[in-house]
């Protein structure tokens, strides 16, 4: 096949604008989570460990059901699954949207996990088939990142300005036009690839996949409590090497363990998931910290996050470009260096301008990692085998997501427990601040807030000394990589 047959046409322009949209809607969703916490904290009064399930557990799914949805969307159709996919998370938004207790929501956001599973491999998927010239499909792939980015973007506004119109629920409502224009468009433009080689899917091996996947994301969500994570983790890892043992005796393996074979597809994986993990616990905490400790509007909190998300939309777009001449290891290394810069800012938080100076460097390095990150795993796969490496690569981002949030996100708390005079979440003691005497609601909102920053610091630390180790990786095992 010559060069010119390779590379797309107009109507895989339009079809990449059409994949946008479940991306767009996945980021949305994450953004504007974080700043309605405070929200629903205050209706629904979920405990901690609760609230930590309502933010968590839509990653948590979906980190399960990837690598099983990716190689079902390779045997039934890419554009099937997108759909199928797309219809249950409208379903399931409407479901969140309006529920009554933190259980109902929780079990809301599950089924958003499941649905949302089919939808990111079967995306990256359907690009890989569509754009066969490696220069387009990292030029596609930029594109698909820059609009996660920009979801990071518009969400914070789009969420503070539902926040301060209608109610928390509302927020998940932007899920149900988007899944509609999809459902609408996508079997106009789209086209369909399954491999036709492949045979059914093994159930043993889906049964596998979960029964190690769920325990290990569920026992890293428990790390504070050993008893509980740590035979939940030994489970999950005995299922992954049964898992893995089965796959290497297939003829036709739920999942191809030769994806792993190339150092740089290794090395890939690793940079997501520790990447996505840091900037996810930050997200966290740094959401309610403008809402809860500078005393910021969930609109004017939004507005504060968009420097941050608009130099990441930049950074993403500047990435393939970058990378063209100088090397997509040197740019990854270069960023994350960056982004540890930028939480080493955040160390020194103190107020508004220090945080938000901070998030902006830190996220100035996050975008090039998640465009190149994405096409050296998604571009090392067969196009028949794009399912699956789609799956790959997806699982370690939303299984950074849910560490970051599960482990980062329990340090932070712990450290603010400790200093909070016994309070389970910030929100808890800006509730009981507001029903005593002003004076002492005054010295429990000062002694929380300092508190809250102390966690918000450590956070910080750690995800400054992450990013700076997984930075050195970066530029041993991806040196040869020159675009």
């Amino acid at each position: 096949m010559t060069t010119t047959e390779l590379r797309a046409g107009p109507r895989q322009w339009l079809g990449l604008a059409v994949l946008a949209l479940p991306t767009l809607l996945l980021a949305l969703d994450i953004t504007v989570l974080h700043l309605a916490v405070p929200h629903l904290s205050a209706d629904l009064r979920p405990s901690g460990s609760q609230l930590l399930w309502i933010v968590d557990i839509y990653g948590f799914m979906i980190a399960g059901f990837l690598v099983t949805m990716g190689t079902l969307g390779d045997r039934v159709g890419r554009r099937r699954l997108l759909l199928i996919g797309a219809a249950a998370f409208g379903v399931a938004s409407v479901l969140a949207a309006y529920a009554t207790s933190p259980e109902l929501l929780i079990a809301a956001r599950t089924a958003l996990g499941v649905a949302g599973a089919t939808l990111m491999p079967s995306t990256l998927a359907l690009i890989s088939n569509m754009f066969r010239d490696p220069g387009q499909r990292g030029v596609a792939i930029g594109i698909w990142a820059t609009m996660f980015s920009v979801g990071v973007a518009i969400g914070p506004i789009v969420g503070g300005a539902l926040l301060a119109a209608f109610w928390w629920g509302s927020v998940f409502l932007l899920g149900v036009p988007i899944m509609l224009l999809l459902l609408v468009a996508g079997p106009v433009l789209l086209p369909e690839f399954r491999d036709r080689a492949a045979g059914r899917p093994d159930l043993a091996s889906v049964a596998l996949s979960l029964a190690a996947m769920l325990p290990i994301t569920f026992g890293i969500k428990e790390l504070a409590d050993p008893v509980v994570a740590v035979p939940a983790i030994v489970v999950g890892l005995v299922m992954g090497a049964l898992f893995v043992r089965r796959q290497r005796r297939l003829a036709d393996p739920l999942l191809d363990l030769g994806l792993f074979g190339a150092r740089a597809v290794r090395a890939a994986l690793v940079i997501l998931l520790v990447a996505t993990a840091t900037i996810s616990g930050a997200y966290l905490f740094i959401t309610q910290y403008l809402q809860l400790v500078v005393g910021l509007s969930p609109l004017m909190a939004g507005l504060w996050l968009l420097p941050a998300a608009t130099v990441l939309v930049m950074a993403s777009m500047a990435a393939p470009l970058l990378a063209r001449r100088f090397g997509a290891g040197r740019v990854v290394a270069v960023a994350l260096v960056v982004s540890s810069a930028g939480f080493v800012v955040l160390t020194a938080a103190d107020g508004l301008t220090t945080v938000v100076v901070g998030f902006v460097v830190a996220y100035s390095g996050i975008g090039p990692v998640f465009a190149l990150g994405t096409d050296l795993v998604v571009g090392s796969a067969d196009p028949a085998k794009a399912g699956a490496a789609s799956a790959l690569s997806e699982t370690s981002t939303e299984l950074g997501v849910s560490i970051g949030i599960a482990t980062l996100g329990s340090i932070g708390t712990a450290v603010y427990r400790a200093g909070s005079g016994g309070s389970d979440t910030l929100a808890e003691a800006v509730a009981a601040a507001e029903a005593l005497p002003a004076a002492e609601g005054d010295a429990l909102l000062r002694m929380a807030g300092e508190a809250f920053t102390a966690g918000l610091v450590t956070i910080a630390w750690v995800s400054a000394a992450l990013l700076a180790a997984v930075a050195a990786v970066a530029l041993v095992a991806l040196r040869d990589r020159v675009g």
